[in-house]
């Protein structure tokens, strides 16, 4: 039946072509490559089996075969002629491919990655999509409203429904032997099973058709765990996808012009930069009364609502975006609260001496915004990019975005607070470093929690709560997204810098603003190449098709 489906996909494509060749249509236009992308997002969805996503070997290989087919169709377009816009949707269209291609032949989440078979998900992502390897089915629990009404009870049901055979199925999957990956993964799958008890108790009132999909759930997860622990013994082998195989996605999948040496100069540079920075800092400071952390959840809700103030009215008044309604309430929703200081993590510190310090990297909730606001022409752009080819868009921009505030005078009273910011682009800095030791399998994950930890100022990144653990474990899960924020951050910077250099006396930032969000939440190399015509931060490997 599967292979019968995908025999059906290829001959509905070639009729789709003959079609278009006697109807006289040039084939390559730009209205071929959005039905190419469609027929393309279709394909990128694995057939079901028994309920669940089908990520067995055998279909995974007729699916990485099958894809070879759709390259080969992208390739045929001949786009020298098109506007840069539609060229860069040809490159998006292009990277997505190869993210499967990647998937395929060297990350296999569904392989080495116990965690890819995590299907509750509890809290909405401030990035465009999950951060990290996903499977297709998962079950948005923040999306539901308890208490359930009649209909919310069966998708929620219907959803829950495949995580007894999609477990099953994994434990003939999970064939790989990536240590790291494997024993750090069960934490997800335990974080699941309590979601799912936690869950039991919020619908005990629900009808028996739920309460049966939650309960089987349960189980079917409970027993996953139970094999995982079992297995684990076994799994001896490196976890890191090593420093050639990360490269080639750096530059084909998420199109940075940039190599592991290079990221390694670049992160070394930015780490030393950021301490050197905070100490100067700090003696500018010294003769200043040190910050005072929040103390209490009346003094958090009363800082934070004047914070939402005055954030909203410098980036309006000092012209730093255009005036965009949804800035406020993308703020109230996700100012935070009050947590005891013994159970900070490094963001809710930096954010209990100045939350501004933090919210700043909030430019994640206003690109969903501008989605919601103001989406993208292009079909290509609407949604979001697959394989997290965001990351350094969406990272870099809020991490720029911190530096970019302060140098634009947000802290001009309060000059302590800009100590946190470099505080923030050191962890950065620190825990991307890190990152591409693992990958490079010169660090396992604890060396690598390790050395996040020692390198982040003041003692702030604590070994003892689960931040840099979750922190670690999603880098090793997902190549490339430990470095978004600050590799991001530099093409931001290259991008202002270009930009500027154009506009000269001309330049204002809230144009800027305006123009990078028009396009997109696509790589910052595509970014640039659109709103300034300057194509050099593309690596040459992708600018070599004409």
């Amino acid at each position: 039946m599967k292979k019968l489906k995908h025999i059906l996909i290829v001959i509905s494509s070639l009729i789709a072509l003959s079609q278009s060749a006697l109807a006289g249509q040039p084939e390559g236009s730009y209205d071929d490559l959005v039905k190419l992308f469609h027929e393309w997002r279709a394909f990128e969805q694995p057939p079901v089996l028994r309920g669940a996503p089908d990520y067995t070997a055998a279909t995974q290989a007729r699916r990485h075969a099958a894809l070879a087919g759709f390259r080969q169709r992208l390739d045929a377009f001949d786009i020298r002629d098109w506007p840069v816009a539609q060229q860069v949707d040809w490159h998006l269209v292009q990277a997505e491919m190869n993210g499967m291609d990647f998937d395929m032949r060297v990350l296999q989440p569904w392989a080495r990655d116990p965690a890819f078979y995590t299907t509750v998900w509890t809290e909405e992502s401030d990035t465009p999509a999950h951060e990290g390897p996903t499977h297709h089915g998962l079950v948005e629990l923040w999306t539901y409203r308890f208490p359930l009404d009649k209909a919310a009870e069966s998708r929620l049901a219907a959803g829950l429904a495949i995580i007894p055979p999609l477990l099953e199925q994994a434990r003939g999957n999970l064939t790989g032997n990536a240590h790291d990956l494997w024993v750090a993964g069960i934490g997800m799958l335990r974080d699941q099973a309590q979601a799912l008890q936690d869950l039991a108790g919020k619908t005990a009132d629900a009808g028996p058709g739920l309460r049966e999909a939650i309960g089987a759930a349960r189980q079917a997860t409970d027993g996953f765990v139970t094999w995982l622990e079992a297995q684990s013994a076994s799994k001896t082998g490196p976890s890191g996808i090593g420093k050639d195989d990360y490269s080639w996605m750096l530059q084909n999948v998420y199109l940075v012009p940039m190599t592991w040496d290079e990221e390694v100069g670049l992160l070394q540079r930015e780490l030393y930069r950021a301490l050197a920075s905070l100490k100067l800092e700090e003696h500018h400071n010294r003769k200043l009364p040190p910050m005072v952390p929040i103390a209490s959840a009346k003094e958090y809700r009363q800082r934070a609502d004047a914070a939402v103030k005055r954030f909203t009215a410098f980036l309006r008044d000092e012209e730093v975006l255009p005036p965009y309604p949804y800035i406020e309430a993308a703020l109230r929703a996700h100012t935070g609260s009050f947590v005891p200081e013994a159970s900070r993590t490094f963001f809710a510190t930096v954010a209990h001496y100045e939350q501004l310090a933090l919210w700043a990297h909030w430019y994640h909730w206003f690109d969903k915004g501008h989605m919601a606001f103001a989406p993208n022409p292009s079909p290509i752009r609407q949604g979001a990019l697959l394989y997290n080819i965001w990351d350094n868009r969406s990272e870099g921009l809020a991490t720029a975005f911190e530096e970019i505030t302060m140098h634009a005078g947000l802290y001009e009273d309060q000059p302590r607070a800009r100590e946190l910011v470099w505080i923030m682009l050191a962890q950065r800095a620190a825990r991307g470093l890190a990152s591409l030791y693992a990958q490079a399998n010169m660090f396992d994950l604890q060396q690598a929690r390790a050395f996040q930890v020692a390198w982040t100022p003041r003692g702030w990144m604590r070994a003892d709560l689960d931040l840099v653990g979750f922190e670690q474990l999603l880098y090793l899960r997902q190549p490339g997204y430990g470095t978004s924020y600050v590799t991001g951050k530099y093409l931001i910077d290259r991008l202002l810098a270009v930009y500027g250099r154009q506009h000269g006396d001309d330049f204002r930032l809230a144009d800027f603003f305006g123009e990078l969000d028009r396009v997109g939440v696509i790589p910052v190399s595509l970014v640039q190449w659109q709103i300034t015509g300057d194509d050099s931060a593309v690596p040459e490997v992708v600018r070599q098709k004409p």
